[in-house]
């Protein structure tokens, strides 16, 4: 597939670092909510994606960690359903490649044709 990146791999890297801070706040605030499992759960998912993604943008090109984050979210399942305790793992790590791809600036229509190509899970 075919991505356009303005962002350096150093920017990639700046950005995904700020991301996982986030979510290392989230992890320690996770007590704090009603279902803290599951905020525990999604914030780890979320630091397992930005970390995986910035071992990619220390050794390949931006191009390459953009389709590298495309096939992660195209290997999801797709799931539905308000409730965030039913799969919060896989709803943690769509939630942090679409934070990615918001950062890149990846056109909403190359996630959505991708997000198309998801298998529900059963």
């Amino acid at each position: 597939m075919d991505v356009n990146v303005v962002l350096s791999s150093e920017e990639i890297i700046r950005g995904l670092k700020h991301y996982r801070r986030i979510a290392k706040d989230d992890l320690l605030r996770s007590t704090e909510t009603d279902n803290p499992e599951a905020f525990r759960r999604h914030a780890e998912a979320r630091r397992g994606i930005y970390a995986d993604l910035t071992a990619v943008a220390e050794t390949r090109s931006p191009a390459d960690v953009v389709r590298e984050a495309l096939r992660m979210y195209q290997d999801l399942p797709f799931v539905s359903g308000p409730d965030i305790a039913q799969h919060t793992d896989i709803k943690g790590r769509e939630n942090a490649l679409e934070n990615f791809f918001l950062m890149v600036g990846l056109e909403p229509k190359v996630r959505r044709e991708v997000r198309s190509l998801r298998t529900p899970l059963n």
